[in-house]
């Protein structure tokens, strides 16, 4: 990470401190990594039940979210599945340096369809070409965009064996559609998130791929800049990086970030 980033507790106080517990009519618009999207929108329902408006959800690639912001959406909060997509719009003053904060982590896992390859253990020399067979394809994000497929074209190239399977990746618009193509059995294997191949029953999770295959992954918070006035957008993402959303987090598999 290239920058250092005010703590939750800090942003808490940054909020809660200064601006008090905010209302308003209007809900917040959250633009959010997909893989974020049963979790939010359980904490949605909690945000509202404590007398909020309902917050707007986008969910998609990290990437697509930030191009559209960039490009003027209305966005309030931004919730990337990676640092480089937040760092993008920070470089572009498009976000509120001092209300940025990076609280979770999680887990690149090797799925199967739930009936496909057994569980094992993930290391450098595990044959995935092997595993695919002689024509199946593996879905992940595309390494060109899509967080997710960064973090699988990384633990490939810590295998050695991203050269051989390039060819043969199926190169999904965001995680949940590279997921749903192993579910509907369409690629024999996929790299998603720990947290995404728990919420499937129709996916197996093969293997887990070692910390230091690839880089961490976190998932920085940001409010954007058009929203740097908006008390009610402040008080959502003190809400989401604080300690009351830490057991909805932690009940989807989300970890806390090192």
């Amino acid at each position: 990470m290239r920058r250092r980033f005010l703590p939750w507790a800090a942003i808490l106080a940054v909020v809660f401190g200064i601006t008090g517990a905010p209302r308003a009519q209007e809900g917040v618009t959250v633009f959010a990594a997909a893989s974020l999207a049963d979790a939010l929108r359980m904490l949605g329902q909690e945000w509202q039940s404590r007398g909020n408006p309902a917050p707007r959800f986008s969910f998609a690639a990290s990437s697509a979210l930030a191009r559209q912001i960039e490009q003027g959406a209305p966005a309030d909060l931004f919730m990337s599945a990676d640092e480089a997509w937040a760092n993008y719009l920070q470089d572009r003053n498009l976000l509120v340096n001092a209300m940025r904060a990076s609280p979770l982590g999680n887990s690149l896992v090797l799925i199967a369809p739930a009936n496909g390859a057994r569980p094992m253990a993930l290391a450098r020399d595990t044959n995935l070409v092997a595993l695919l067979g002689p024509n199946g394809r593996l879905a992940t994000g595309d390494p060109a965009h899509v967080p997710v497929g960064r973090y699988a074209q990384a633990a490939l190239r810590w295998m050695g064996q991203w050269d051989a399977i390039a060819p043969r990746l199926a190169r999904a618009d965001n995680v949940r559609a590279a997921l749903l193509l192993v579910e509907r059995g369409e690629a024999p294997l996929g790299i998603v998130y720990s947290t995404d191949a728990a919420v499937s029953q129709g996916v197996r999770v093969v293997g887990t791929f070692p910390a230091g295959s690839h880089e961490a992954i976190t998932y920085p918070f940001a409010l954007t800049r058009r929203a740097d006035g908006n008390a009610q957008a402040r008080a959502l993402l003190a809400f989401l990086v604080g300690p009351e959303a830490a057991p909805t987090w932690q009940r989807f598999g989300f970890t806390r970030a090192q």
